[in-house]
């Protein structure tokens, strides 16, 4: 089957940074707190910026990062949980705001491990469809709108943005492992418009809601202590599959690539698969967790620092809401 390549990168981050001390004014906080238990020092946050608008800049950002037009793109694939519409897609907004005519374009909502999601997706349709030469993964963030800024213990963790890649056919090989655990979908979750309307029987539609029941609104829930025991396992776990399917271990990749949710999450996972901390690449300190936005964006960064070598192996891996978690493995 054929491998792909990435070969352009792009982000977009709103102007507006929030640091800790920012957070002291709202909720009984410090800045010692909360960099002792997620390792974030800032977090950009969206002045209104709708989530299709960042997409597209940081898709127009690779694209130019790329050198290719949008005539080029053969399909746009958008991971977010923050789209602007229930419907239209996101991906459709970003495909017509580019300018990309003859392409199709599909939303995808795997939460935080949405890149590698997409990543994988684009590998096989490039790898089974003749018309599918170049995809475009844009992923749109605009996470703080689903924060409880009265829940002390979440609303420090995250910010906003996006992050895109262009990837196309190559020879290189590429290998993933993903995965889901769905009795774990109360575990983060934030609901939508309720469901009922003047014609259907309240009581009914108020049971349903109980499905999960700790939701404020539309607010994020999360069960912290649930979600790092999951996450310092199954993090590992994905790489190690992956790596095993390439044929080598994960202390063979050059460098990996893990979801930004938490210092303390990306440690313990490094501690369990017995690497340094060293081999993983971390800017939560100035971003905060973006959630599919993440891995993107530290991509675009090694990118622009001249840290990712032709030859050299790179691990990506996430986890988020659904449960779902995985990993890609392939040589850059």
């Amino acid at each position: 089957m054929k491998g792909i390549k990435i070969i352009g990168t792009g982000m977009y981050v709103p102007e507006t940074v929030a640091a800790n001390e920012d957070y002291m004014k709202i909720v009984d906080t410090s800045d010692e707190w909360i960099t002792q238990r997620t390792g974030i020092k800032t977090r950009h946050l969206s002045d209104g910026e709708p989530s299709w608008y960042m997409g597209a800049e940081a898709g127009r950002m690779a694209m130019e990062n790329a050198g290719v037009s949008p005539d080029d793109i053969d399909l746009v694939l958008c991971t977010s949980v923050t789209g602007d519409y229930y419907t239209p897609a996101t991906a459709n907004i970003v495909q017509g705001k580019l300018g990309i005519e003859h392409a199709f374009s599909i939303d995808i909502n795997c939460a935080c491990a949405g890149f590698v999601y997409a990543l994988d997706m684009a590998r096989r349709y490039i790898a089974t469809e003749d018309d599918v030469n170049t995809v475009l993964i844009v992923s749109p963030e605009n996470i703080t709108k689903l924060v409880d800024y009265t829940d002390r213990s979440t609303c420090v963790l995250f910010g906003d943005g996006a992050g895109a890649a262009v990837i196309t056919a190559a020879d290189a090989p590429f290998y993933s492992y993903l995965m889901a655990n769905g009795y774990g979908a109360d575990k983060i979750y934030a609901q939508s418009i309720r469901p009922g309307n003047a014609f259907t029987n309240r009581e009914k539609a108020e049971r349903f809601q109980e499905l999960f029941p700790q939701g404020n609104e539309h607010y994020m829930y999360m069960a912290g202590n649930e979600v790092y025991k999951f996450a310092t396992t199954k993090m590992p776990e994905a790489l190690q599959k992956a790596c095993e399917k390439a044929g080598f271990t994960p202390g063979d990749l050059d460098i990996i690539i893990p979801h930004q949710a938490n210092y303390r999450i990306i440690q313990t996972a490094a501690k369990n698969l017995g690497l340094p901390l060293e081999k993983f690449y971390l800017n939560i300190e100035r971003y905060g967790n973006i959630s599919s936005a993440c891995i993107p964006i530290c991509l675009h960064e090694l990118r622009g620092q001249n840290r990712l070598k032709p030859g050299d192996k790179v691990g990506l891996v996430g986890f988020g809401a659904g449960l779902v978690f995985g990993a890609a493995v392939f040589e850059y």
